[in-house]
């Protein structure tokens, strides 16, 4: 079970019929009636609402029931019932009204989350947590087996088809703790690479197969996506296009721009002879990487995203993206190389959306970022070459669930290439806790040790933004 893109009037709630998980489902080819309750209470004496939907094999049993008429910023309890069977309890929270001046926001951001280098420690720990929110950053699956020191397996090689996709997903989420912070507070998400396959862009896959091939196999990725998220009827795909980008109001304290920057970028520059996919290339050597025409987002996606800021009257605009919009330049010394798969590889598409944020003087701008499987506090400027220029929005990496990271050896390499990054750390996994007030933006850092099932969390780091003063400072 899990909810999901709370409104002040209602959120969505999921879950998905499936007696034989790791095997399709188990499921008969015939629809299945489901009934949902929403309570104000968790004993279910005080149900405040109730409805049934049907669960189809077209979509898996999966149910996205978008539930009405709640009140705003209050909990709620919701269970499903089918066959006899009553599902476990959840819990959910709609967001304030709009016009409503909250006091402040809690919620928790992560990311890659891979099977098989980890434990989901993290999410037992987020469970605990006092939030409102989980906003996840993309690499909920992984379509690959790689990294050292796994500490349990995928149960099958690489998926290309529907069922493959869905087995992979149904062993992911049969993890007790991910279910757990499920069953804790209402998700947003959005994806990146490894919901399909690891660098792909736009219609070209990593290894240059033919594209219609490819497209098939996005179709497949995308619609077990869906089927296992608790997103709203809107977002269901069709075929290989699925619109997921979108907005999300937290009152007159928070706004969140979710973005998809998979489905619509330009390819990646200066790629490997035979292969698509990203490339750690020499600047001088890549004059390509350079042209103003190269988008992350697509041109319709980026406009959205610029109309969005320059209306949202919120205290904090908060971006909510997949990879490090910070320039990191890789080689220590003399000359400059940079990874082409992130924002680094679309530099002047950065340069615009940095660019719009400053002009329009857009409010306590706030970039949440995964991908990159480090912990990271960075300064973000219009032009990161040179130094003198003001600071115009805040980012932070979350480090990832259990994806290894880089060395701590590279990181420090990093920030002393790049003194507008502040903070990088890739040794540690989990998650970045934040608080949103009036005054202040709060993130904490909260680590664990991925290897170890029943490992205790702490806080590695913690930084604050003020209002109206870009640049995040060490402390809490």
């Amino acid at each position: 079970i899990a909810s999901g893109y709370p409104t002040p009037e209602g959120v969505v709630l999921w879950t998905r019929l499936a007696p034989e998980p790791h095997a399709g489902g188990g499921m008969p080819q015939a629809t299945v009636e489901v009934a949902w309750e929403v309570a104000a209470d968790e004993a279910f004496r005080k149900i405040v609402r109730r409805g049934t939907e049907i669960a189809t094999p077209r979509w898996a049993h999966s149910v996205h029931a978008e539930v009405p008429g709640l009140a705003p910023a209050h909990n709620y309890f919701y269970r499903f019932h089918a066959g006899g069977v009553t599902s476990p309890t959840g819990r959910t929270r709609t967001a304030p009204a709009a016009s409503a001046a909250a006091e402040r926001m809690r919620f928790a951001f992560g990311s890659c989350q891979q099977y098989e280098q980890g434990y989901y420690t993290a999410y037992r720990h987020m469970a605990q947590e006092d939030l409102d929110l989980v906003v996840h950053l993309g690499d909920y699956i992984y379509e690959s087996s790689w990294g050292r020191n796994h500490v349990r397996k995928h149960d099958a090689g690489e998926p290309v088809t529907l069922e493959e996709y869905r087995n992979r997903y149904a062993l992911y989420k049969g993890d007790p703790d991910l279910q757990a912070a499920h069953a804790a507070f209402p998700w947003i998400t959005t994806w990146d690479d490894h919901e399909v396959q690891n660098d792909y862009a736009n219609d070209r896959s990593q290894h240059l197969d033919a594209r219609d091939e490819f497209l098939r196999r996005r179709a497949a990725a995308y619609q077990a996506y869906y089927e296992h998220m608790p997103l709203p009827q809107r977002m269901q795909p069709r075929g290989p296009d699925a619109l997921i980008y979108t907005r999300l109001d937290s009152g007159g304290l928070a706004v969140f721009h979710v973005l998809d920057d998979r489905q619509y970028r330009s390819y990646q520059v200066c790629a490997r002879p035979g292969r698509g996919g990203s490339n750690v290339i020499r600047a001088d050597e890549c004059p390509e990487r350079l042209d103003p025409k190269l988008t992350l987002l697509g041109p319709e996606q980026e406009q959205w995203l610029h109309d969005g800021l320059a209306a949202a009257g919120a205290r904090w605009n908060v971006i909510a993206q997949q990879t490090l919009m910070a320039q990191v330049d890789r080689t220590v010394g003399e000359g400059r190389s940079f990874w082409t798969d992130g924002w680094d590889g679309y530099p002047k598409a950065r340069e615009r959306l940095l660019g719009f944020i400053e002009g329009k003087s857009v409010t306590n701008p706030v970039v949440l970022s995964g991908d990159v499987h480090t912990f990271a506090v960075a300064d973000l400027k219009v032009d990161f070459d040179r130094p003198g220029l003001p600071v115009v929005a805040t980012e932070f990496g979350g480090g990832s669930i259990t994806s290894q990271g880089p060395s701590q050896k590279q990181t420090q390499a990093w920030q002393a290439e790049n003194p507008h990054l502040r903070y990088a750390n890739g040794t540690r996994h989990g998650y970045i806790a934040m608080e949103l007030t009036a005054k202040r933006c709060t993130a904490r850092m909260r680590a664990v040790n991925e290897k170890e099932p029943d490992a205790a969390v702490h806080t590695l780091a913690a930084w604050t933004v003020e209002d109206g003063r870009p640049g995040a400072q060490r402390g809490a």
